[in-house]
């Protein structure tokens, strides 16, 4: 079976691993400190705070923002569970809004719409690898006094008119998840340019320590590890060459791929699309449902995902909460219609061959 996703992992990582684990040093340390110097430089930023995971990321992210109760904070309807999820962490309210039926990022036009006197902040997601709108939504933060975060958790080296993501917003989030476009097996990565934020995350990481024993507010404990970051530090290194082969594979499938009722990526001119997932669009005329689609991929040998079957919206806990699916109709059609196709970084020419001919045959 060709798997939808596979950590690109040798023996440079191996060794980096092994060697901090003998040296007895695998809390967080040098390595961590390292890996955030080497992060923030690639990533074209003054800071960059390393973390346990994605999803810490951005709770920790509208904590330093102070997004308190009742706040309203502006995020996609389609995404992952945890760019909402982490609002409900501050007591605070996720306010929905739609998506462009092209590219599947957050729609500028319907944020507009959805700011009220309580909002206070938008999480863009650069999904599936492409930056959203970053210049449109960054003149609707200046425009009425808010903050943007990036969550980046898909898009690590994407490019937005030649500057890499996570370099526009108040704060960006990356995740290091075993799947991602580089990974540490599980971790996150904050990036920001403003220095007092900056700092503030650093508190909320390390229990709130000013200096050894020394507490000046409540914080956490979401300190990366030495063995995490040695693991990362190796892929930073990769990363690029990894960014290549997914796009080189994308691009592969989208030249080759021939068959009715099947809509490819599509890709906004003045960005680099890093192809964290591979996302076609089964559309009303194509030859069979998803379902049955599903099927014959996985009988054929492909395997493949649906990235996700549910705008957040309709998702149990939010509709426990009360929330209107019908609130962005864009989100709720593209969830029926997407599906992911293997486009990763260790797909061998066969296996591409073999996506494009099993598909074609239909």
């Amino acid at each position: 079976m060709i798997p939808i996703a596979k950590p690109t992992i040798g023996e440079e990582e191996v060794g980096a691993v092994s060697e901090i684990i003998k040296s007895g040093n695998m809390a967080s340390g040098k390595q961590v400190k390292k890996f955030e110097e080497e992060f923030a430089e690639y990533s074209e930023v003054k800071e960059s705070i390393a973390t346990v995971n994605g999803t810490v990321s951005l709770d920790l992210a509208l904590k330093a923002l102070n997004i308190k109760p009742d706040d309203e904070v502006i995020l996609p309807d389609f995404s992952f569970i945890a760019t909402a999820n982490c609002v409900l962490f501050q007591n605070a309210k996720p306010v929905f809004a739609d998506v462009d039926k092209k590219t599947f990022n957050i729609d500028a036009e319907d944020i507009k719409k959805k700011i009220t006197p309580n909002t206070k902040a938008i999480i863009g997601v650069h999904l599936f690898g492409q930056p959203f709108e970053i210049e449109k939504i960054k003149e609707i933060c200046k425009n009425n006094d808010l903050y943007l975060i990036e969550d980046c958790a898909q898009a690590h080296g994407a490019e937005y008119k030649n500057k890499k993501v996570g370099s526009f917003g108040d704060i960006g989030c990356f995740s290091l998840y075993a799947t991602k476009n580089m990974t540490s097996g599980e971790g996150g990565i904050l990036t920001t340019n403003n220095k007092v934020l900056g700092g503030k995350l650093r508190l909320l990481i390390n229990h709130g320590q000013t200096e050894k024993y020394l507490h000046s507010e409540l914080g956490y404990n979401y300190r990366m590890t030495n063995i995490q970051a040695g693991l990362g530090l190796c892929q930073l290194k990769k990363l690029d060459d990894f960014n290549k082969k997914r796009i080189d594979n994308a691009c592969y499938l989208s030249e080759n791929i021939k068959v009715s009722g099947l809509t490819l990526p599509y890709i906004k001119r003045n960005i680099k699309h890093v192809f964290h997932q591979y996302v076609v669009r089964i559309e009303d005329n194509f030859c069979m449902n998803r379902v049955e689609f599903i099927k014959y991929l996985n009988e054929n040998g492909i395997g493949c995902a649906i990235h996700y079957p549910l705008p957040i919206s309709k998702q149990p806990i939010y509709q426990k909460l009360g929330y209107s699916p019908q609130d962005c109709p864009v989100a709720a059609e593209v969830a029926e219609k997407v599906l992911s196709l293997p486009v990763h970084p260790s797909l061998i020419k066969e296996d591409l061959k073999h996506i494009v001919k099993t598909i074609n045959k239909l």
